[in-house]
């Protein structure tokens, strides 16, 4: 029997500092004050507080990946809407899956930045069993757990350097 952890990767702090001036379609971050709360926060893997600074920005996770990687994934690089602290945050405070409360897509990507597929996860028990699913095929780099709603990037799990996630 094998037991795997997988790690949620917040976007790196390098990103979040410029995603704080300007997004990835290059618009200036306009910060607000979160008057409800609730927001899936992508720098901490949480979720916002009422009265929390945070900004809306458009991320292009492949993309900064690919730069990271040589990989070039054309027109599999895509952006989209993430909400994130609008100052420099502490960052997750838990080793725990980020998110599960809902139905995910798990997206799986090569080391080329091609999609390769995915697997709808319907409950936070079937995390763990998606990503060994995904990284059981050799060909698979990374994953981003995306909302099924809107396709909405959460976060991203890869394989490490040993060949494990």
């Amino acid at each position: 029997m094998r037991t795997t952890t997988y790690t949620a990767r917040p976007i790196a702090p390098g990103a979040l500092t410029e995603l704080r001036e300007t997004d990835d379609a290059g618009r200036p971050t306009t910060p607000f004050t979160d008057t409800e709360g609730g927001a899936p926060l992508r720098c901490c893997l949480r979720r916002s507080a009422p009265g929390e600074h945070i900004a809306l920005v458009s991320y292009a996770p492949l993309r900064r990946w690919a730069a990271e990687t040589g990989a070039e994934p054309g027109a599999y690089d895509e952006q989209g809407p993430v909400f994130i602290h609008a100052e420099e945050c502490a960052g997750p405070d838990t080793d725990a899956l980020p998110f599960t409360n809902s139905h995910r897509t798990v997206r799986r990507y090569s080391a080329d930045g091609h999609i390769l597929g995915g697997r709808l996860v319907e409950d936070s028990a079937a995390f763990d069993d998606a990503f060994t699913e995904a990284f059981d095929d050799p060909a698979v780099a990374l994953v981003h757990v995306r909302a099924v709603e809107y396709g909405c990037f959460y976060y991203e799990v890869r394989r490490d350097s040993g060949g494990n996630p």
